[in-house]
């Protein structure tokens, strides 16, 4: 603020947050790496002679890849000795990357551990969607004042769109994308498995709620249910000063 008032506090990025969101990053960029050599390798082999790729015919991914790793292609020449090599190549390309990902998933698992203890064991939540949600509250969640708030940060607090007669909100377009997707994936796993959610989405369905509006409603709640996880127990805040915002 121009007055020099300014009470809010940013997010910093200094501590295990940080890290999971470059493991995240880096493991972004694998999974997208190895996509594109995976259509690439298949590509090349239906361009391939008849003959090998016939050898290969019906294989799942695993068996095929290591299959194609596997191949000699120093005694071929022409294009069937170049098609064999690269597939070679693409086919380790895919094993490395696929390590690598594997390494980074347990890089974010425990470096979730680290930052938020007790948070992988809530119905739902995975190493990703934790992952999701710490990053968007940053290495400082103490500076979100309340849980309201971190439901905003999420995108997950109501909108008003009551016209007339009609009362009732709406989804929340605005905030995290990536912790509203989160959000979004916790909810949608509890709906398979938890009973406590598939009771609440009949419930509110006999009540005429849509299942859009159901789901907004229980993503709410497992913001709440976040919030008090990864940000420490408040003091009671004091009424005769400015209270801070987060930003």
């Amino acid at each position: 603020m121009l007055t020099g008032r300014a009470t809010a506090a940013a997010k910093t990025s200094d501590g295990p947050v940080e890290m999971l969101r470059l493991f995240k990053l880096a493991k972004g960029s694998a999974i997208k790496s190895r996509t594109q050599a995976i259509n690439q390798l298949k590509s090349v082999l239906v361009s391939a002679d008849t003959t090998l790729r016939e050898s290969l015919a019906g294989l799942s991914n695993p068996h095929l890849f290591k299959r194609c790793a596997e191949l000699d292609a120093q005694h071929a020449s022409g294009p069937a000795g170049a098609a064999r090599h690269t597939l070679r190549l693409l086919a380790r390309r895919i094993r490395h990357l696929t390590e690598e990902i594997d390494d980074l998933n347990k890089r974010i698992a425990e470096a979730v551990e680290v930052s938020t203890p007790g948070l992988l064991e809530v119905r739902g939540v995975g190493p990703d969607s934790a992952a999701a949600l710490l990053i968007s509250a940053g290495d400082n969640p103490e500076r979100l004042v309340s849980e309201a708030s971190f439901a905003a940060l999420c995108g997950t607090s109501p909108v008003e769109a009551s016209s007339g007669k009609t009362q009732r909100r709406r989804l929340n377009r605005g905030g995290d994308r990536q912790a509203n997707a989160a959000l979004y994936r916790i909810v949608l796993s509890r709906l398979r498995w938890d009973d406590r959610s598939r009771d609440y989405l009949r419930r509110r369905l006999a009540e005429g709620k849509t299942r859009r509006e159901i789901i907004r409603c229980l993503k709410r709640y497992v913001a709440r249910e976040i919030y008090r996880l990864i940000v420490p127990t408040r003091a009671p805040t004091d009424q005769t000063g400015p209270t801070p915002v987060a930003v």
